[in-house]
C-alpha cells in the first residue's frame, strides 16, 4: 500500500456534502436517513471471494481505496476511524481539514484495543439512541467478533436502523463529474470490447462456419484487458478512439463476460459460459467493466438469420428500450418508468407481457447495482440529474414458431444499457454500440433471386409502330401553339406579383450598403516570400550571375553587386533579343497600369509607390541568356499551373469515412456503369449501400471506388429509359469530390444501357423456321419487357438509397418528361427535364441541374417575331455564381417554358436581345443595396409589353445605349461557353429537314437579318439609334 495516495480535497467535499444532507434530513423530518444520531460502516477481514457491498462502497467512495479491519463511526461533527498502524499512515493526512477526523490506532495490546472499542461505544451512546447500521452487509474476522462483543455489552438499548437507502441517495446514486468521467471511460471500454471486437470474432465464426466454444470466446475477450495495445488502437463505432488518458491498468471485470446461445439464457449475465458451441440463432453477449471503481454494463442481443417473428419481437424490445429511456428523466419516479413500460407491451403483444423483465435496471456507480434504486413496479424512488442506471429491457424464455432446430425452440432477447439520468433525455454511454434491427441481424443464408416474369403472350393487334407517335401536322409553323388571353392576363398578374415580392426581399435581404462585402470577391494583395534567412539562399549567388531556383519559384538577379531574389509570381514575362555581338534579356515585372487583361489583375499594397517595371541584362553567351528565358517561362507556366490547381480544388471537401455494413450483405446492384467514368478499361462494377454512404466498386482493382455519403447528396434521380437508350440513378452533390484522377464533380451517375445487342438479328436461329414480321413483333416485347424490368430494378434500388439516407433528407426525383423542351445548355442540343425540386439535364454529359430553390429570377433572350428560337438565362440567389445559360430552345415550347416558370414561382422577363450578363452581375455585385433601391431587376421587363398594357411602371436608372448594347452582345457572346452561331445554324438545320420550302415572305425576312448581322442595314441601325432603357 505504498503506492497510495488519498485525495484530501475530494474527502472534504464529499464528508462534507453528505453530512449537510444528514441535516438537512434532520430538519426536513427525517424522511430519508430515519433519524439515527450516529453511523457505523464496518470492513472486516478481506474475504477470498470478496462481495462488494456498501461498506466497500463507502469506503472507496471517501477515500478511492479499501481499507479493511477498519472500523468508520460517523457523527454529524466528527469521523471516528479505528484502524492498523500502516493504515492509520495512509489516513492522517486527512486531519486538519473542515470536517474533523479522529483516528485511533489498533495495536498489540489487547487491553488498549477494547479500550478503543469501548470508546467508540461511549461515543454511540452520547450521540443519540438511534444508530445507523448496514444490516444487509456481512463482515468476517477477529476484527470485527471483537467489536460485536464490546457492541452487544455496551450499546444494548440501542435501536438499529438501516441507512442503505440514505447512503444511495446521499453519496452514491447522484455522481459528480469526477465520477461521471470514470464511468464514461468504463463505458466506452465495454463498447469497444463489444464493438468491434466481440462483433468481429463472432461474425468470423459465423461467416466461416467454426465450432467454437462460449467458453472460447468470452477468454478471447477476458484476454483483451490486459493488452495495452490494442486498448490504444482500438476503435469504437463512432470513428473515435478512448481518451489519451485512459488507463487500461485501472479495468477489471465486475461481471463475465458472457456469451449465451442454443436455447440456455441467462438474463443476469451472472452464469458461467458454458462448453457448448456458437449456435447461430439467437445470441446474446454482455459484460460488465469496472474502471477507477465504477461500474458499466453493456449487452447486445444478435440474430442470426431471424425469421418474421424473431424479427417482430426484436422490434418490439427495441421499441420498449427506447420507452424506457425516453421516460427516464429528473422527476420521474421508478415505478411509473417500469409501469409504462409494461402498458405498451400490453398494447402492442400482450401475450408477451409474462415473458418481460421484474425490472428495467438498477442504479449502477461503485455498485454494480444498487438495490434500492430498482426500477421496477413498487419502487417509488424518484429519478435526479445526475444518476446513473443501468438499463435493462428483455423477454425471456420465448418460443420460435419456425424452429431451425432443437436449439432453436425456445429464446430470449435483452438489451442493456448505461445512461446518465438528466433534465431531458438521458445520456447513453454506451449507445455507440447499435442496437437496432439492421445492426444486430445477421444474414449468412443466400438471398432469394427475383422471380423471372413470366413471358407475355403476344397480341397479334400490337402492330410495329404506335399510333400516338404520328402527329397531325407535317410543319413546325403550324404547330405553334396558340396564346390563350386569359391565361395570359393570369400569367402577366402573378408575374407582376413575384416580381413585387423579389423586390421586397432584395431590398431587405441588401437593408444596408453593402459595397465591398456582398459584392465580387474582393482580391487581396499576397505577399510571395521566397527566402526567410540569407542562408537559404543557393551558394552559387555568390557569382553575381542570373540564376533560376525551381525548388523555390525565384529569380535571383545581381542587381548593383548584390543578389536580389524575385518570386515568380513578381514576374510577368522575360524575353531574349539579339542586338549584333550582344544578347539581350528583357525580364517585365508585374506592376500597376500595365493595361493587362481582367484575369492578369493583380492588386498592390500600395498602387502609388515606385515601382520597376523591367530589368535588361546583356551579354555575348546568347545561348545562356536563351536557357534562362526559356526556364523562366516553363516555372511561370508551372506556377501558374500549380495556382489554378489549388484554386480548382478549393471547393472540394473532404468527406467522411463510409461505414461498412459488415454483419450481413449489404444491397447491391450489379453490371453498372458511373459517370464520369473512371481510370482504365471501361468495365460494369457495382454499387452497394452502406450505413452511412454508397459505395461504387470497379471490378478491375479493389482501390478503384468511389464512396459517396449520405449527407453529401443534395438530390438523388432515376430516370427511366423510356424515350432513352439508358436508365439511370444519378447524384448531384452539395460538394465536389475527386473521382479518379483528379476528376472534381458534383454529379456522379449510374447507368445501365437499355438496348439488348447480343442477338443479332441477322443470325438468329428464328429466322429459319418463321417467315414475315413475326419474329420482329416478339422481339419489340421482349425489348418493352426488358426496358420494364430495367426500370423496375433501378427505381427499387433507388428507393433503398432514399431509405437509407432519409435521416439525412434523401428523396427521390424523377424528371416530368411531358414538360420537357429542347435546348442547348453546353455543346449539344438535349433534352432538359424539370423534376419536382429542380431542371435537369442528365443523359449526356456534361449533365446540367439546376436547383429551383437557388433561382433568383429568369430572363428570356431573343425573343421576337421571326425567330425560331430563344435563350433562357437563369439567375442565382449567390450572386457570385455566373447566371447558367440554356441556348437554342425551339419557339413552339416558349409558351410552355413560360408556364413552367410560372408555376413554379420563378419571376421573369423576356426581351429581344442577348445583355452582356457578366457586366451585369458585376453592377449587381458592386452595390447590391443600391442595385434594389434603383429598381433591381426591373430593368429587364421589355418595352413593347409596356407599350402594349398602356401601362406606365416605374422606370430604372439602368441604361444603356445602342453602341453599349452591340458591345454588350458581343462581350456576352465572347463569355458564353455556347457558340454564338449555333442557334442559327440550329435553326437552319431544322429548315433543311423540312421538305416543303419556305415562301418569299419568309425567305424575306431572312436575307434581311442576314444583312442586319452583316452590318449592312444602316437604315434600321440609324433609326434606333437612341437610348433604350431595359
Amino acid at each position: 500500500m505504498a503506492d497510495i495516495k488519498i485525495d484530501g480535497k475530494l474527502f472534504q467535499e464529499r464528508i462534507n456534502h453528505f453530512v449537510n444532507a444528514w441535516k438537512s434530513d434532520k430538519r426536513a423530518g427525517d424522511g430519508v436517513f430515519g433519524g439515527v444520531s450516529s453511523i457505523l460502516i464496518m470492513m472486516g477481514k478481506v474475504e477470498e471471494n470478496p462481495e462488494f457491498q456498501k461498506n466497500n462502497a463507502m469506503h472507496f467512495w471517501l477515500l478511492g481505496y479499501e481499507f479493511p479491519t477498519t472500523l468508520m463511526l460517523l457523527t454529524t461533527d466528527t469521523l471516528y476511524i479505528v484502524t492498523t498502524t500502516k493504515k492509520a499512515k495512509h489516513l492522517e493526512p486527512l486531519k486538519g481539514g473542515r470536517f474533523p477526523i479522529e483516528i485511533l490506532v489498533r495495536g498489540k495490546d489487547a487491553a488498549a484495543n477494547e479500550k478503543q472499542f469501548i470508546k467508540i461505544t461511549d461515543i454511540i451512546n452520547s450521540a443519540g439512541k438511534k444508530i445507523g447500521v448496514l444490516t444487509k452487509d456481512k463482515s468476517n474476522g477477529p476484527f470485527v467478533d471483537e467489536w460485536k462483543k464490546v457492541y452487544s455489552d455496551k450499546c444494548k438499548d440501542l435501536e438499529e436502523v438501516d441507512i442503505s437507502a440514505a447512503l444511495s441517495t446521499a453519496a452514491f446514486s447522484v455522481k459528480d463529474e469526477t465520477e461521471l468521467r470514470a464511468m464514461r471511460a468504463a463505458s466506452k471500454a465495454c463498447v469497444a470490447l463489444m464493438t468491434p471486437f466481440f462483433l468481429d470474432q463472432m461474425a468470423d465464426v459465423l461467416d466461416q462456419e467454426k465450432k467454437v466454444k462460449h467458453s472460447v470466446l468470452a477468454d478471447k475477450v477476458d484476454s483483451m484487458l490486459d493488452d495495452e495495445k490494442w486498448w490504444k488502437s482500438v476503435e469504437l463505432p463512432n470513428k473515435q478512439r478512448l481518451p489519451s488518458d485512459f488507463n487500461p491498468q485501472s479495468l477489471d471485470w465486475y461481471l463475465g463476460p458472457a456469451v449465451q446461445s442454443g436455447g440456455k439464457y441467462d438474463l443476469k449475465l451472472q452464469a458461467e459460459p458454458t462448453g457448448d458451441n456458437l449456435h447461430p440463432g439467437v445470441i446474446i453477449a454482455g459484460m460488465g467493466l469496472r474502471y477507477k471503481s465504477y461500474c458499466s454494463c453493456i449487452a447486445r442481443t444478435y440474430l442470426v438469420d431471424p425469421n418474421k417473428t424473431q424479427e417482430s419481437t426484436y422490434k418490439l424490445l427495441y421499441a420498449v428500450h427506447n420507452l424506457v429511456l425516453k421516460e427516464i428523466r429528473d422527476g420521474a419516479v421508478a415505478k411509473d418508468v417500469y409501469n409504462k413500460a409494461l402498458s405498451y407491451i400490453k398494447s402492442k403483444k400482450p401475450e408477451l407481457e409474462k415473458h418481460f423483465l421484474k425490472n428495467v435496471g438498477a442504479g449502477i456507480g461503485i455498485e454494480s447495482k444498487d438495490p434500492t434504486l430498482v426500477i421496477s413496479a413498487k419502487n417509488t424512488r424518484t429519478l435526479k440529474d445526475g444518476m446513473t442506471l443501468c438499463i435493462t429491457t428483455g423477454f425471456t424464455d420465448l418460443e420460435n414458431p419456425s424452429p431451425k432446430d432443437k436449439l432453436s425452440k425456445t429464446y430470449s432477447l435483452v438489451l442493456t444499457d448505461t445512461i446518465r439520468v438528466t433534465n431531458s433525455d438521458p445520456v447513453v454511454f454506451t449507445g455507440d454500440a447499435p442496437t437496432d434491427l439492421d445492426a444486430t441481424s445477421f444474414f449468412f443464408k443466400d438471398e432469394d433471386m427475383q422471380p423471372t416474369p413470366k413471358k407475355e403472350k403476344k397480341d397479334s393487334r400490337v402492330g410495329a409502330v404506335a399510333t400516338k407517335n404520328i402527329t397531325s401536322t407535317r410543319l413546325r409553323s403550324e404547330r405553334t401553339a396558340q396564346v390563350d388571353e386569359d391565361q395570359e392576363k393570369r400569367r402577366r398578374e402573378h408575374q407582376k406579383e413575384l416580381a413585387q415580392k423579389k423586390q421586397r426581399e432584395g431590398l431587405a435581404r441588401f437593408a444596408e450598403s453593402t459595397s465591398g462585402q456582398d459584392g465580387a470577391e474582393v482580391k487581396k494583395f499576397k505577399k510571395f516570400e521566397s527566402y526567410k534567412r540569407d542562408n537559404q539562399m543557393p551558394l552559387k549567388v555568390k557569382n553575381l550571375e542570373i540564376l533560376v531556383d525551381q525548388k523555390n519559384h525565384t529569380l535571383v538577379l545581381p542587381v548593383m553587386g548584390r543578389p536580389v531574389p524575385f518570386h515568380i509570381h513578381t514576374i510577368k514575362n522575360a524575353s531574349k533579343n539579339d542586338e549584333g555581338e550582344w544578347s539581350y534579356l528583357r525580364i517585365n515585372f508585374l506592376s500597376p497600369g500595365q493595361g493587362v487583361g481582367r484575369k492578369d489583375d493583380q492588386p498592390f499594397e500600395d498602387a502609388s509607390a515606385q515601382f520597376v517595371r523591367s530589368l535588361t541584362f546583356r551579354s555575348r553567351d546568347g545561348d545562356r541568356y536563351e536557357e534562362i528565358a526559356a526556364q523562366i517561362s516553363s516555372m511561370k507556366k508551372e506556377a501558374t499551373k500549380k495556382e489554378q490547381e489549388k484554386k480548382d480544388m478549393e471547393d472540394v471537401v473532404e468527406q467522411d469515412k463510409l461505414i461498412e455494413i459488415r454483419n450481413r450483405r449489404p444491397p447491391v446492384m450489379d453490371n453498372v456503369f458511373i459517370r464520369p467514368a473512371m481510370e482504365g478499361k471501361r468495365v460494369p462494377g457495382k454499387v452497394e449501400i452502406h450505413q452511412n454512404g454508397i459505395r461504387y466498386q470497379s471490378p478491375l482493382n479493389t482501390q478503384q471506388r468511389v464512396d459517396v455519403l449520405f449527407s453529401n447528396i443534395r438530390h438523388l434521380f432515376f430516370q427511366p429509359c423510356a424515350h432513352e437508350l439508358i436508365v439511370i440513378i444519378h447524384l448531384h452533390l452539395k460538394d465536389p469530390i475527386i473521382i479518379g484522377n483528379k476528376k472534381k464533380t458534383k454529379d456522379v451517375q449510374f447507368y445501365r444501357e437499355a438496348t439488348d445487342i447480343q442477338f443479332d438479328e441477322t443470325g438468329n436461329r428464328k429466322r429459319k423456321y418463321r417467315h414475315g414480321d413475326e419474329d420482329e413483333f416478339e422481339q419489340e416485347q421482349e425489348d418493352r419487357r426488358h426496358r420494364a424490368e430495367l426500370d423496375r430494378q433501378f427505381k427499387s434500388f433507388a428507393d433503398k438509397i432514399a431509405e437509407a439516407g432519409k435521416n439525412e433528407g434523401v428523396e427521390v426525383d424523377m424528371p416530368l418528361r411531358e414538360l420537357g423542351f429542347n435546348g442547348v445548355p453546353f455543346r449539344s442540343n438535349v433534352t432538359i427535364q424539370p423534376t419536382t425540386d429542380c431542371l435537369i439535364q442528365i443523359t449526356e454529359p456534361p449533365f446540367m441541374v439546376i436547383t429551383l430553390e437557388d433561382i433568383e429570377i429568369a430572363h428570356l433572350e431573343r425573343v421576337q417575331f421571326g425567330l425560331k428560337n430563344f435563350d433562357l438565362v437563369f439567375v442565382f440567389k449567390d450572386y457570385t455564381r455566373p447566371p447558367s445559360h440554356i441556348n437554342t430552345i425551339p419557339v413552339e415550347s416558349l409558351e410552355e417554358v413560360k408556364d413552367w416558370l410560372d408555376s413554379s414561382d420563378i419571376p421573369y422577363t423576356e426581351g429581344p436581345l442577348n445583355l452582356n450578363w457578366p457586366t451585369i452581375m458585376k453592377t449587381v455585385t458592386a452595390d447590391p443595396h443600391q442595385f434594389f433601391v434603383d429598381g433591381g431587376w426591373s430593368f429587364l421587363q421589355n418595352e413593347s409589353e409596356d407599350e402594349d398594357d398602356g401601362e406606365e411602371e416605374e422606370e430604372s436608372n439602368f441604361e444603356i445605349d445602342e453602341s453599349e448594347l452591340e458591345e454588350a452582345s458581343e462581350s456576352s457572346e465572347d463569355d458564353s461557353d455556347f457558340d454564338s452561331n449555333a442557334s442559327e445554324e440550329a435553326s437552319e438545320e431544322g429548315s433543311d429537314e423540312e421538305e416543303e420550302g419556305e415562301d418569299w415572305d419568309e425567305l424575306e425576312k431572312k436575307a434581311k437579318r442576314k444583312d442586319r448581322e452583316n452590318g449592312l442595314d444602316e437604315e434600321d441601325r440609324n433609326r434606333n439609334n437612341k437610348k433604350r432603357r431595359h
